[in-house]
């Protein structure tokens, strides 16, 4: 294999961006040749300009024999830079592949994936490409440890608004789990840009009108990593009910901070959650993913009903209990996983993987 690498990804703050722009700056960092060609609009902290520059100078020359990643959802894998290698790195949450995401996934040379229920679900699909598991990274020259210094307990999640998420069902659960009397607040990152005003607005309404509104505090979406630490370092636990994830970047960079973590035991996250490192919730059942938006059935995705709201709240209290007597302590088991799972580490197993031609 040459130092040479075309890979074609988003570059922005989201979840594909964010995991476009780490791994092209490694690679670029270790010394190889990236020919860069970005999907949509470029976003990115100055800093990286001068690299996405050169990267994005490079594609206009590319090496056509050289392998191509790109680094995008599944039903849409069919440009790819030169003759080379075609690989397909998709992030995913559910069970079951549509007849259009089959087509595409069949067509590469070799597909990359996040975990290994991903590449599970690869194969009960029934797509006969060779599928490598690529954990994503956090960057903890960003995510350090910290120790929160506010005398309540705050819990926090971020991520879009989205039903996959949990979010319709978190305001219950903070209500059920705490009274007014209780010294805890719920921080909620979660501005969907994909989302009009209104349906941001209507989320962020059913909060503030839930049982403990008041103790709810909605945060603006942060324009960089570091603005996101600036944010995450002031909490206490992290607090992901997802019915599914294809990876959970923010999950990940609260444990790389040292901060408790409360999520189900089920999709991709499981890669780097367990019961050290995580306060898991355990998933009973499947039922058909849907939410009349994202996703319209023909798949499945956790079933979060009243046994699986209840490990939630007696996690959360737990917390909250253990913050309050003054014994709770860092998250050391979630900072060791952190440092095993580095951008550095991403690259490692994308070289790795595109060896085994």
């Amino acid at each position: 294999m040459t130092n040479t690498i075309n890979i074609i990804s988003p570059i922005n703050q989201l979840g594909y961006g964010i995991a476009g722009l780490n791994i092209v700056n490694t690679l670029h960092k270790d010394g190889y040749e990236v020919a860069l060609s970005i999907i949509g609009q470029g976003e990115a902290p100055p800093e990286y300009h001068p690299m996405i520059k050169e990267c994005v100078d490079n594609a206009k020359m590319p090496n056509f024999n050289a392998s191509c990643i790109r680094i995008w959802h599944q039903f849409d894998m069919s440009q790819f830079i030169g003759r080379g290698e075609r690989i397909g790195f998709p992030i995913f949450e559910l069970d079951t592949f549509t007849e259009q995401e089959k087509h595409h996934l069949s067509s590469l040379d070799k597909i990359f994936v996040c975990s290994q229920w991903a590449k599970n679900i690869v194969e009960e699909n029934d797509i006969k490409v060779d599928t490598c598991v690529i954990p994503l990274g956090v960057n903890r020259d960003i995510f350090l440890r910290s120790d929160a210094s506010r005398k309540n307990t705050i819990f926090f999640n971020c991520g879009k608004w989205e039903k996959r998420k949990g979010h319709d069902i978190l305001p219950e659960i903070f209500s059920k789990a705490f009274t007014s009397e209780d010294d805890v607040e719920l921080w909620m990152m979660c501005e969907n840009p994909f989302c009009g005003p209104e349906e941001n607005h209507a989320w962020a309404d059913s909060y503030k009108r839930s049982g403990l509104g008041d103790k709810i505090r909605l945060i603006p979406r942060q324009q960089s990593q570091e603005e996101v630490y600036n944010i995450m370092k002031q909490t206490d636990c992290g607090v992901f009910p997802s019915r599914a994830e294809g990876w959970n970047l923010e999950l990940l960079e609260m444990m790389s901070c040292g901060k408790h973590v409360i999520a189900t035991n089920y999709s991709a996250h499981t890669e780097f959650c367990n019961k050290d490192n995580c306060h898991l919730v355990e998933i009973n059942s499947l039922e058909e993913a849907k939410d009349d938006k994202w996703f319209f059935g023909g798949g499945n995705w956790g079933s979060i009903k009243e046994l699986e709201i209840d490990q939630i709240v007696s996690h959360m209290q737990e917390i909250h209990k253990l913050k309050q007597e003054q014994n709770l302590k860092i998250n050391s088991a979630g900072i060791k996983t952190a440092e095993k799972f580095s951008w550095n580490n991403t690259v490692k197993e994308i070289i790795c993987g595109m060896s085994q031609i």
